[in-house]
């Protein structure tokens, strides 16, 4: 998030050490600031100051540039009063930072009190109050749908034990782990991180022994902790994150990859590789069907033919047979069919004949080879190699992916689903509070880009054909669909968008990419994600020249970025793992085109259907009726 006049934060213990510190250097930015604390004396002079920092962005307003709030935070319904207080005078909250604090200076095992006073306090203070001003912020944030960032201050003595304040140093620990776990509130547009410098001068830290601050180097600089949170307010791609300031190493994340690496389960990857295999026994047939490309077209029927081929046995070591249950159809089946994915010279690529058609499916693991172990027989797999139009097909077993069910909702998770997961993430840098188009976005991957950015905390606009594909796009949340054969396009967003849309997901090509170049934002994002209406026709895929492409995306700061699922297969897993994740909890919607495509003689007719411009969310074909009448689904 970029610090801009005009904002507004909330600091709880803003009157002293590192709470003052930040709502001054949020003056010197502009940003009206509540300054929330027990002291009256010390939290007005501290307004005193932030007004006077202010003057310079705002002059003289009709609302004060910064008011006082005086609160004990460990009693609910004042911390609750002091938001209260700043949304009424601010009309919203864009930055929370949780920093009350206090030490206890009895030892817990010394202390012969009920602790009402003294270490019951001091969690009521430390830990329980950062819990309910996170709670009241996030839901502020959520309920006004614009980003928002809440920072709690945790401290060193949160990831090491600090031995003379136990409940100090257990207190900031649950603020760590508690603030770790608020991640996922991303998706809602409010990003929580906690902030743990090691000792920094303030009136608490003079109670420390010296002999040990002098060991870590000595006392940090209050800037230095006032960057640290600046940091955090800025990385979009932080969420939940742990930023550990010291003397000694400078500002680092905590933990380290390698370290959580070491203890951190991924709870539905241990839960698909101890799935029960529930297909035992499947009878391998001597020949079998399969679609193989036997002339280079991409007129798919001309270059097509099913073929009935032996089933080669033994397996080979390392490789897996798979029986396949249902493939999915891609708008790239046609450059493949004419070996446009094949690199070297037309005649090299014609070598290649014949060769399998298809992209990815999902089945059951029918027989391994020799030393074949994370995969078993009777596991439901996806897979995205060539060769999924086809009874059967033999893969390397490293090229598996584990899923619980072999169902065609699996299937719209593959090539489509993680084209849009990743390509948003990666070429896209997608955070929240942005304006996200997407083309063509009833098809395929369209109907999970549009739904992703929504999570995010977006705002969705969708182009599509037909009322039938409007009304699916709105079911899905999408903001505002715009329907092309009842309104045009580059008027809507001329009109609605006169500053242009940030990420563009874009899939069309040719007329649209132009249309799409010239409504992107400054330093907007344009992810080429195919170009299905320059994929057919008599001269096949026939590329364009873009005139002034360089010019224009020069002068406004932007990126185009091509993006090829193939090239980052090192992240299939993870994401899939993710829209598991999401479609299970019910905050994924997958949709599959209505229209059956039975046996494997119908993926030619499936991919004639998909380029008709019909189809609305996935086409699928199922491979084996019969069998996949058996199944449950997800």
């Amino acid at each position: 998030m970029e610090l801009k006049p005009g904002m507004s934060a909330l600091v709880t213990g803003g009157a002293s050490g590192i709470g003052k510190a930040l709502c001054i250097a949020f003056a010197q930015k502009g940003l009206f600031v509540t300054v929330v604390d027990f002291s009256e004396q010390n939290g007005r002079e501290v307004t005193s100051l932030v007004q006077k920092e202010n003057r310079k962005f705002h002059g003289d307003l009709g609302v004060p540039s910064a008011i006082f709030v005086k609160c004990d935070v460990s009693i609910e319904g004042d911390l609750a009063a002091a938001f209260a207080k700043h949304v009424d005078t601010y009309g919203g909250l864009d930055i929370c930072i949780n920093c009350a604090g206090i030490a206890n200076k009895t030892l817990v095992y010394d202390d012969i009190s009920d602790g009402t006073r003294t270490w019951r306090h001091a969690i009521n203070v430390n830990f329980v109050a950062v819990i309910d001003g996170t709670r009241i912020a996030s839901q502020i944030m959520r309920s006004q749908k614009k980003p928002g960032v809440i920072i709690n201050i945790g401290s060193a003595a949160g990831l090491y034990p600090m031995f003379a304040d136990p409940i100090y140093t257990g207190t900031k620990g649950g603020v760590v782990m508690f603030t770790r776990s608020l991640a996922p509130l991303k998706r809602h547009g409010v990003r929580v991180n906690v902030l743990c410098p090691e000792f920094v001068q303030t009136n608490m830290a003079e109670q420390i022994n010296q002999k040990i601050v002098h060991a870590t180097g000595g006392f940090l600089k209050m800037e230095e902790v006032v960057n640290g949170a600046f940091e955090l307010i800025k990385d979009e791609s932080k969420a939940g994150a742990c930023l550990w300031i010291t003397k000694r190493r400078g500002m680092e994340y905590w933990p380290s990859a390698e370290e959580q690496r070491k203890y951190l389960l991924n709870y539905t990857k241990s839960k698909r590789t101890v799935t029960k295999n529930v297909f035992p026994s499947i009878r391998t047939p001597e020949f079998y069907e399969k679609i193989v490309v036997h002339t280079l077209s991409h007129n798919f029927r001309n270059a097509t033919r099913l073929d009935r081929v032996r089933l080669r046995l033994p397996i080979e070591p390392q490789s897996a047979l798979v029986k396949i249950i249902y493939a999915g159809v891609n708008a790239s089946d046609v450059n493949f069919s004419s070996g446009r994915y094949f690199s070297g010279s037309a005649k090299e690529t014609a070598a290649r004949l014949p060769f399998d058609a298809g992209f990815e499916a999902v089945g059951i693991v029918a027989s391994v080879g020799d030393a074949v172990s994370h995969v078993k027989v009777g596991s439901p797999v996806a897979l995205m190699t060539f060769g999924s139009y086809a009874e059967f097909t033999m893969v390397p077993a490293k090229h598996l992916l584990p899923v619980p069910r072999p169902d065609p909702e699996v299937v719209a998770m593959l090539t489509s689903g993680l084209t849009a997961s990743i390509s948003l993430e990666k070429a896209g840098q997608m955070t929240s509070g942005q304006v996200v188009l997407v083309t063509a976005a009833a098809g395929g991957t369209g109907q999970f880009a549009v739904q992703l950015a929504k999570l995010a905390g977006n705002k969705v606009v969708a182009t599509c054909g037909g009322e039938s594909k409007a009304a699916f796009l709105a079911s899905l949340g999408v903001d505002r669909v715009i329907n092309y054969q009842h309104e045009k396009i580059k008027d809507v967003l001329k009109k609605e968008f006169p500053k242009g849309v940030d990420i563009i997901y874009e899939s069309v090509g040719g007329d649209m990419f132009d249309l799409c170049l010239n409504a992107l934002a400054v330093h907007g994002r344009l992810i080429v994600i195919g170009m299905i209406s320059q994929y057919q026709g008599e001269e096949g895929w026939k590329p364009k020249n873009y005139t002034g492409l360089c010019e224009k995306i020069l002068a406004k700061s932007q990126t185009v970025a091509g993006f090829f699922l193939v090239q980052h297969a090192h992240m299939w897993q993870d994401h899939l793992d993710k829209l598991f994740e999401l479609y299970a909890s019910g905050k994924l919607k997958v949709s599959l085109d209505p229209k059956k495509f039975l046996g494997v003689a119908s993926a030619v007719d499936a991919v004639e259907y998909l380029h008709s411009g019909k189809s609305v969310g996935k086409v699928v074909v199922c491979i084996d009726p019969a069998y996949s009448q058996t199944l449950a689904k997800l």
